[in-house]
């Protein structure tokens, strides 16, 4: 094998589609004004406790100008052509042209929790009502993790590698993480990264609510009659994640190809950090999460101290949420009760494989603002100890270096340092 090239990594644009926003600005504007994007279920019928959602607001695939009835008819499982999508948006903010130089020279790597789940339903769906010959040719084509990667590829013209990380809720930044790798290595110059999941079906919601592992809305809850109180990350009456969609996308590049395009770098993939617990396939284990979040600070060249926000994994599980604090202090010490730390899903609810990119590409953009996105309702848990969430309102604080946190099923987990530019 050539020697690795040993370039810096840049993130040149970024897109979303969230229970915030179909756009990244969208979800930008509504983040940033400390609004949650949670809802009943509307996509399908379901009768449990866990009915609250985040849906990607009119979202429609056959309402995409490159999809027709018939090519959202053919590709039913709406993570493809989401994704298709959320990557020409991204490669629009970025400013980077595919074309005969730069397409060979660019990858794709989308990772999902689910994949095609949707339309395997469809398919089983069919087969009971109508019969064998009323499964769709398309299935298993839909069912293949590298599809969405590869319908964009065909749409935007881009011949570079084209994968399908598969890490539970950290796909996202095992994406950037393994995108920035190759260009590091001189394997490619650009590579689309991110994450995606449709995720809003009876099945899925009943297995997240069944395993305990959502919230289920009483009564007495306070997300009963408001149901954006229901993602409450490191409260003291958190209870479970939000079950959401959404899709997220970060365009990488090589410094020297930056340069070249006359592109704009939005900030530097620094360092990453990726272990494996070995422990549980759900519950997560303190040693390995704190060496991911060390590995990647080492490999920014970096000291703890350096670090001056963290966008929190933050799933507002009883359990992952303390784990996850644990583990920060660990490694920060007492310098935890001055660091910011706030989650996401507090607005947005876990988008499952999508969630990394969509909140590395946040936290990004905070930086470049000045502004920390909160953790909306927040009541403070005594038993998590002295924390700063950026509780309830963004914070207007700069900040240069942030770590963003991820982990997921089957202990899988990948820390990345993000440096302004």
């Amino acid at each position: 094998m050539k020697a690795p090239l040993n370039r810096r990594v840049f993130v040149i644009g970024y897109a979303a589609a969230t229970p915030l926003g179909r756009t990244f600005a969208e979800t930008w504007d509504n983040a940033a004004a400390g609004r949650a994007g949670f809802c009943r279920v509307s996509r399908c019928s379901v009768k449990s406790l866990s009915n609250v959602v985040g849906e990607i607001p009119g979202w429609d695939p056959a309402g995409c100008d490159f999809a027709d009835q018939k090519e959202a008819h053919c590709w039913n499982a709406d993570f493809v052509i989401l994704t298709m999508d959320v990557c020409r948006a991204a490669l629009e903010n970025s400013g980077l042209e595919i074309n005969g130089q730069t397409g060979p020279r660019t990858a794709c790597m989308v990772g999902s929790a689910l994949n095609g789940t949707d339309a395997f339903r469809k398919a089983a769906e069919a087969l009971r009502t109508r019969g064998s010959l009323r499964v769709s040719p398309y299935l298993l084509p839909n069912l293949c993790a590298n599809l969405p990667a590869s319908k964009a590829g065909m749409m935007l013209g881009f011949t570079g590698p084209v994968i399908s990380p598969q890490g539970a809720c950290a796909s996202g930044n095992h994406a950037i993480g393994l995108g920035a790798r190759m260009i590091r290595d001189g394997d490619c110059d650009f590579v689309l990264a991110g994450g995606v999941d449709t995720c809003i079906m009876p099945e899925i919601i009943y297995g997240f609510a069944n395993m305990n592992a959502t919230i289920k809305i009483g009564e007495k809850d306070r997300a009963f009659d408001d149901p954006s109180m229901a993602s409450r990350p490191f409260s003291i009456d958190r209870r479970g994640m939000v079950l959401s969609e959404g899709c997220g996308v970060l365009v990488l590049a090589c410094e020297e190809a930056v340069k070249a395009h006359g592109l704009v770098p939005r900030a530097e993939v620094a360092g990453i950090g990726w272990t494996s617990d070995a422990f549980h396939f759900t519950l997560p284990a303190r040693p390995t999460i704190v060496r991911a979040i060390r590995d990647s600070i080492y490999d920014a060249g970096l000291h703890p101290d350096d670090i001056e926000y963290v966008n929190a994994h933050g799933t507002s599980t009883r359990k992952g949420d303390e784990t996850e604090i644990d583990c920060l202090r660990t490694v920060f010490g007492n310098r935890i009760s001055k660091l910011p730390v706030s989650s996401n899903k507090s607005q947005i609810g876990h988008t499952l494989g999508a969630s990394a990119a969509i909140e590395a590409a946040l936290g990004i953009e905070g930086m470049r603002r000045a502004l920390i996105l909160p953790t909306i309702n927040h009541i403070a848990d005594p038993g998590l100890g002295e924390i700063d969430v950026v509780p309830d309102k963004a914070r207007q604080s700069g900040y240069e270096i942030f770590l963003s946190n991820a982990f997921g099923f089957g202990g899988t987990n990948c820390c990345i340092v993000f440096k302004g530019v």
